[in-house]
C-alpha cells in the first residue's frame, strides 16, 4: 500500500472516529490519530485472525483502532 493510500485511510478514520467518540478535533489531529488506529487495528486484527481484502474493510479496522486509541487516551487522561 502506499503511504498516499495509508495516510488517506487514517484520515477517514481519525475523521470518523473522532465523530463516533464525540471530539471534535483538528485535521492533523485526526490524521495522527487515525494513522495510530490504522497501525493499532492491523495489529489486532491480524492477532485475532481477521484481514480486510478491499478499501472499506482497512478503513473500517482502522476506525475502531482509532476509537480504541482515544478512548484508551480519555481513560489515560
Amino acid at each position: 500500500m502506499s503511504l498516499i493510500i495509508f495516510l488517506v485511510i487514517g484520515l477517514i478514520a481519525g475523521v470518523l472516529a473522532s465523530y463516533i467518540m464525540g471530539r471534535q478535533q483538528d485535521l492533523l489531529v485526526n490524521l495522527l490519530i487515525g494513522v495510530i488506529g490504522a497501525v493499532v487495528g492491523g495489529l489486532l486484527a491480524g492477532l485475532l485472525g481477521l484481514g480486510a481484502s478491499n478499501l472499506i474493510g482497512e478503513i473500517i479496522i482502522a476506525t475502531l483502532g482509532a476509537i480504541l486509541c482515544i478512548f484508551v487516551w480519555q481513560r489515560m487522561r
